[in-house]
């Protein structure tokens, strides 16, 4: 009987609990699902509001910024504003009873560490220069850690001394400063000090043989010009999809930055290599320093400061120095790294002594701080990565953020095409660039704001890798031996995130949203997996092939 009566009992009492049990799973899945609604229509929409909105005022900023950098170069070419309309120039011409000495002593400077494969063809191409023996001085910095590529470096500097050639081969036992220390310390010596000017060019620089006889003469009849830069001409830009893009954005940055830069405020970043300075001026401005990773613009911008004009000759097709581009996308990062993080640092230190300086006028200022620094090295950046990877693909999940067309088509399509002219035999791969720089844009962004905060990699110096001839005078199973690595050496992981992120983003806007920016993001997410995967640029895999992508 007493079992009887227990068994009702104990059925009623687990029907209550889990009657009790649903209805509290209930309230709390209805209770949490009523926070996200808050946190998403208090936060989360308002967040993305507000970055589309910073976005789309720093997308404007930057197009104004490229189109008048635009009408600039156009104007220019039109009315043909060639340097040698603009300043004084004639050409030097021999003197009978001065004989060289009617020349001025011009010191070369060829900075390299490692550079195996390129040495012979720099030290070559400067000891052909078309300029009196006897005025002229060629140091060879070697930096190099590995003896026997020093070895190699010095025999071939005694090969061209015992032609005649007045050559230095200058070593050090440290790496103090990179590039700055072995520059600065370089000119320290004795016999520079009887040098009017000085032409730098980087191991993988190829100067014409008249380079020397085009630029000299501006300093010569115009006294107030303290820097000639020449441009580059890349010989390897046809080795893969990698180097053909880099061409074309670095074809824009000589055509278009450089160009306008030196028509407006005869100013631009010293591109480190190909180029000659007056050494009064960079003397005034206090040499080289070493406080950052773009040691050239760090002093570009100091002898602005003091006066001084800067000349682009990028218009003299006889004039332009072969280069070499990054083969490898591991040295294209670090290379970027470089350029991207150096500048933020330098601006975040010089910012302040701009704006102090009493030499220049304070439309000169304006175009540092906003233009040169503001605008090209940090608005940029934080554009295509933030906008274009970041919040556009996040909008598709809420569907009460609207992004007008110009925003995400007008501008992008103006940028595109400006930057994409400058490289006519290319404009078949825009697409693509616009995919690689997009992916690109991770790295230059986090290397930016390194720079703004002192962060761990600030003073990181990655030496760039360079090919050199490797690839056509070796077998392949020897080139291979630079370039193996294991296999999972080869991902990428944040590259690989961002992939998974885009990925997830353009499949959400195909289901359920209207967008249609799946389109773009779709695309977007297969670039980021394939440079994740390592499969871009020049890749050894072994010794039986070398690919190209």
């Amino acid at each position: 009987m007493e079992a009887h009566l227990s068994r009702p009992l104990a059925f009623y009492l687990t029907q209550a609990w889990d009657i009790c049990s649903s209805l509290s799973a209930d309230v709390g899945l209805h209770r949490i699902e009523s926070i996200w609604w808050w946190v998403r229509a208090a936060v989360l929409v308002p967040a993305v509001k507000a970055a589309v909105i910073s976005c789309l005022v720093m997308s404007v900023m930057l197009v104004v910024e490229k189109l008048s950098m635009a009408a600039v170069s156009l104007y220019v070419m039109v009315f043909r504003r060639t340097p040698e309309k603009v300043y004084r120039w004639e050409p030097l011409s021999g003197d009978v009873e001065l004989g060289s000495s009617a020349y001025p002593m011009v010191l070369v400077q060829i900075p390299m560490f490692n550079e195996r494969e390129v040495y012979q063809l720099s030290i070559g191409a400067v000891c052909s220069l078309d300029w009196p023996s006897d005025r002229l001085i060629i140091q060879v910095l070697d930096d190099s850690t590995d003896a026997a590529i020093k070895d190699l470096v010095q025999k071939e500097c005694e090969r061209w001394l015992r032609k005649g050639m007045n050559i230095h081969y200058v070593s050090r036992d440290n790496r103090n400063g990179y590039k700055a220390g072995a520059l600065k310390e370089a000119m320290e010596l004795d016999y520079v000090k009887k040098c009017d000017y000085v032409a730098i060019f980087d191991a993988d620089h190829q100067p014409p043989c008249d380079f020397l006889m085009r630029t000299i003469p501006f300093f010569i009849h115009n006294p107030k010009i303290a820097l000639v830069q020449a441009r580059w001409m890349f010989v390897n830009a046809d080795e893969c999809i990698m180097t053909r893009i880099q061409e074309m954005s670095l074809n824009y940055h000589f055509k278009v930055e450089q160009q306008s830069g030196s028509s407006t405020f005869a100013f631009f970043g010293f591109n480190g290599t190909a180029g000659v300075w007056r050494i009064l001026a960079l003397q005034e401005a206090e040499g080289w320093k070493e406080r950052t990773t773009v040691e050239d613009m760090d002093l570009a911008v100091r002898a602005t400061l003091r006066g001084w004009k800067f000349v682009y000759i990028g218009d003299l097709e006889t004039c332009q120095v072969k280069s070499e581009l990054p083969s490898t996308y591991k040295a294209y990062r670090y290379q970027q790294h470089r350029w991207a993080c150096g500048p933020a640092n330098l601006f975040k230190k010089m910012a302040w002594d701009i704006i102090k300086a009493k030499k220049v006028s304070i439309w000169r200022k304006f175009f540092l701080v906003y233009n040169f620094f503001f605008a090209r090295r940090i608005v940029s950046y934080n554009v295509t990565f933030f906008f274009y990877c970041v919040v556009i693909p996040l909008s598709t999940f809420f569907p009460e953020v609207k992004i007008p067309t110009w925003g995400v088509v007008y501008i992008p399509t103006i940028i595109t095409i400006l930057n994409a002219a400058g490289t006519p035999s290319s404009l078949h791969l825009t697409f693509i660039w616009i995919l690689f720089e997009n992916v690109m844009s991770l790295h230059r962004c986090k290397a930016v704001y390194i720079g703004l905060f002192d962060a761990g990699r600030v003073n990181e110096w990655v030496v760039t890798e360079k090919l050199g001839n490797m690839l056509k005078t070796k077998p392949v199973v020897n080139a291979a031996r630079t370039f193996q690595k294991k296999f999972w050496e080869r991902f990428l992981f944040l590259e690989i995130a961002m992939g998974i992120f885009l990925f997830v983003c353009a499949y959400y806007d195909y289901a359920f949203s209207r967008n249609q920016y799946f389109i773009y993001i779709f695309p977007l997410s297969i670039s980021f997996f394939i440079m994740g995967s390592g499969y871009v640029g020049i890749f050894i895999p072994g010794a039986q092939q070398a690919n190209a992508v």
